[in-house]
């Protein structure tokens, strides 16, 4: 079946959320006196992701937008940096830090490339919002918006995927997931999309990433821009 579309799992696979987070948080706070460990800080965020979504996935909750979640994930970790002080709107103001996430260097003029040939979108548990705000940060080229809030329901649930094919009114079989996570790839897989895995073998810090597919992909790359050249975009 011919490919039409590409899915792109965007935390980590496109965007730098340890270091931006990091960054945005020293920026906001560091003037107003508090001194921590910034990268601890990110990852203390982010630990919380796949709890909070558990939740939704499991059917224990009704589902709310990645917003809702990141905002209720930071409110657990602020007594553990000492920063419980912090004011509602220095909260929020940390919170839209997921909005303007910085893209991985090479992902930017990759998708342009891909856009050319194929119909792009992101398949993400970020809520409309982040990726539209990721977007017009990292110049992203997007033909819609597609995923979690479409879906109601977080990846790696099938629904994500399924629903993502359907809105294109494509077979997923001609969709490609892109992602940098074995365990979506694998759940994209089942589903019935084709998959490429992209390394990123410093998601989490040096050395701590994905440096090859844990699953069977059909097709896997150095990067993104490795990846157009395999698509021959």
């Amino acid at each position: 079946m011919t490919l039409s579309a590409l899915f792109f799992d965007v935390f980590g696979t496109l965007v730098d959320w340890r270091s931006s987070i990091a960054r945005e948080a020293k920026s906001q706070l560091a003037p107003l006196g508090h001194e921590l460990d910034w990268n601890a800080f990110a990852m203390a965020w982010r630990a919380e992701y796949q709890p909070s979504m558990e939740e939704v996935r499991s059917g224990r909750r009704g589902f709310v937008k990645l917003d809702e979640l990141h905002r209720e994930n930071l409110e657990r970790i602020l007594p553990r940096f000492g920063l419980q002080g912090l004011s509602d709107e220095q909260r929020a103001a940390l919170n839209r830090i997921w909005h303007r996430l910085d893209a991985w260097p090479e992902v930017p003029a990759a998708m342009r490339r891909l856009y050319v040939k194929y119909r792009l979108a992101p398949v993400s548990n970020g809520n409309i919002s982040i990726m539209v705000d990721l977007a017009r940060h990292n110049h992203f080229s997007w033909d819609t918006v597609l995923g979690a809030e479409i879906a109601r329901d977080y990846k790696p649930n099938p629904r994500a995927y399924l629903a993502s094919a359907e809105a294109l009114d494509l077979d997923p079989a001609s969709c490609l997931m892109v992602a940098s996570h074995s365990s979506d790839l694998a759940a994209a897989a089942k589903s019935g999309l084709k998959t490429a895995h992209v390394a990123r073998p410093g998601e989490h810090g040096p050395g701590t990433g994905e440096t090859k597919p844990k699953v069977a992909v059909d097709h896997a790359a150095r990067d993104l821009a490795e990846l157009a050249d395999i698509l021959g975009a």
